[in-house]
């Protein structure tokens, strides 16, 4: 079974620089190969503040927004952030939309392409790490950033020299992930299954 990758846009900003750098990266990965990926734009998703009264864990959704978006995460193998810094973090937005499931990250591939400033968003991406972390997504060493003061000097996104190379390289690592990181999902549910 094909491998399935979602490309998740972190911003919901209005105005944001991402939509670009999201189609983009869809066309990229998708002349990359290797797996089936889906472009996943938050600002699409009416998830509004958390407001599941119980914990995600228990995957006990009170809200159809909360079990569409838990069914949609729950769907891919793999994942591919598109985050922009902002004061030194990952937008509100992405962490919003992370904390309202649990398992649906569970024992999945997370790769990174961050944005911003200077920097490139690196500072967001380290911070993503973390909270991924503790979702149980495994997230992979090779991270591409896009410093947007060169990449839109003319108002419209053009990739940096090197940065397609880069992606590659990370796509390698969530699909290698993803497709193992899948073993250890059929693996958990043949045990619940037998227990």
């Amino acid at each position: 079974m094909t491998l399935r990758i979602a490309l998740i846009l972190g911003s919901t900003r209005p105005g944001r620089r991402g939509d670009q750098i999201g189609a983009w990266a869809l066309e990229a990965a998708r002349a990359h190969g290797g797996a089936d990926y889906e472009l996943v734009d938050l600002a699409g998703h009416d998830l509004g503040n958390l407001d599941e009264p119980g914990n995600p864990n228990l995957q006990q959704y009170q809200h159809d927004h909360t079990r569409a978006w838990g069914a949609l995460v729950d769907s891919f193998d793999g994942y591919v952030f598109l985050v922009p810094e902002y004061n030194h973090s990952h937008p509100g937005a992405l962490k919003n939309a992370l904390d309202y499931v649990y398992r649906e990250w569970n024992d999945k591939a997370a790769g990174i392409i961050s944005y911003g400033g200077w920097v490139a968003g690196a500072r967001a991406a380290e911070a993503l790490r973390l909270v991924l972390a503790e979702l149980q997504a495994a997230t992979v060493r090779a991270q591409p950033t896009i410093s947007t003061h060169p990449s839109f000097h003319t108002g419209t996104f053009v990739p940096q020299e090197g940065l397609d190379t880069a992606v590659g390289t990370m796509l390698d690592q969530v699909i290698a992930w993803s497709d193992a990181l899948r073993g250890v999902r059929q693996a958990k549910t043949r045990a619940a299954t037998a227990a």
